[in-house]
């Protein structure tokens, strides 16, 4: 992935550290599951290790997970093998989507929309329009503006989000959400739901 830090990714798979790595679903993934709001085909971009993936994939869902990390799509491909769970997990630029020829009901985005600088998000959008079709939905969940400065990626508010994604997909919802991290209260995030025009 031409654009993304990797060092501090692969660093943090490596050492067993990565607090967004939690060794279960986001909380707010299950949420959605539940709530019926991921629907058919799923393509969990930016999957790290896994666990969002391999969680959907027990529930039924046929899902492919892409993450620009080596070590974090080795890991995947251990659990998904550990837990007999036919997810297929590959190393991919999330900014190159057309060469994976394939369509999804459904996106998953846990954490990797906030890794973007401001021109990248746009290029982000754009290809996610390569993989999805006219009413399929995107999730996204990340950091909030509400959680104070410090460690962590950058924050981004309803306004970021929209104007990424303006004209490609129709923003359905935004509203305050948590993200759970490792060795740390849950931080303040965003939950938007978009569909593809």
């Amino acid at each position: 992935m031409s654009q993304l830090p990797h060092r501090d990714f692969e660093a943090s798979y490596r050492d067993g550290d990565a607090p967004w790595d939690i060794g279960r679903p986001q909380a707010e993934v299950v949420a959605l599951a539940e709530a019926g709001l991921i629907v058919g085909s799923v393509l969990d971009i930016g999957c790290g290790t896994g666990e969002n993936a391999l969680y959907l994939a027990g529930r039924g869902h046929a899902v492919f997970g892409l993450d620009g990390s080596t070590t974090g799509i080795e890991l995947a491909r251990q659990k998904a093998a550990a837990r007999k769970l036919p997810v297929q997990f590959h190393v991919w630029d999330a900014l190159e989507l057309k060469p994976l020829r394939k369509s999804f009901e459904t996106v998953i985005d846990i954490g990797l929309f906030h890794v973007f600088s401001d021109p990248d998000r746009r290029r982000y959008a754009e290809s996610l329009t390569e993989v999805t079709a006219s009413g399929s939905d995107l999730l996204i969940l990340s950091w909030s503006t509400e959680e104070p400065p410090g460690p962590g990626p950058r924050r981004i508010d309803e306004q970021m989000i929209r104007d990424a994604f303006r004209g490609l997909f129709v923003t359905m919802e935004v509203k305050p959400a948590l993200f759970e991290r490792l060795g740390a209260p849950p931080a303040k995030a965003l939950l938007a739901r978009l569909t593809r025009v």
